[in-house]
């Protein structure tokens, strides 16, 4: 990462975007940012489904004008270091999953692979759409079909 420039974290827009400083880390900052987006997540899962929902879609449609904006400030489109992507990916993929540490792993691990192994559609969105949106996209996409899998583990009487 030592050849993308720096973000200012006392800019707001970049703190989001670098997941209050988790996306600076040296290895797997993917990793890390959505390890650090899990506290959020304990928060978000105590609330009913509707305001968790809710805040997933502001998250989301904020995201994409914050990894706009800092990716635009920082010249580099999808600076590894942007996170905010993860964070929302994870929080859509453990969306209305059991709030226990088994599930929770297995979204996490889930959306990891969807995320870095980007299937299509998600590595054809992650190389043909650009800024904000396309920071967002395979993110969403990724933790999207996370969110499916798990479901997919429910209802065949997943029990982890």
């Amino acid at each position: 990462m030592n050849a993308h420039p720096r973000p200012t974290l006392t800019d707001p827009i970049q703190l989001l975007a670098f997941g209050f400083g988790s996306g600076l880390s040296p290895k797997a900052p993917g990793t890390v940012g959505t390890i650090a987006a899990l506290p959020f997540y304990w928060f978000m899962a105590s609330q009913p489904l509707w305001i968790y929902s809710l805040i997933v879609i502001v998250a989301a449609l904020l995201g994409i004008w914050i990894c706009g904006r800092a990716s635009t400030a920082l010249g580099v489109h999808d600076h590894p270091g942007i996170v905010w992507d993860e964070f929302v990916g994870i929080w859509i993929a453990l969306w209305a999953v059991p709030f226990e540490p088994l599930w929770i792993l297995a979204g996490f691990l889930v959306f990891r692979v969807f995320d870095i192994a980007k299937p299509w559609p998600i590595s054809w969105l992650d190389r043909h759409v650009t800024g904000g949106f396309g920071i967002m996209i395979d993110d969403v996409l990724a933790g999207v079909l996370a969110c499916f899998t798990l479901h997919l583990a429910l209802s065949f009487g997943g029990n982890l």
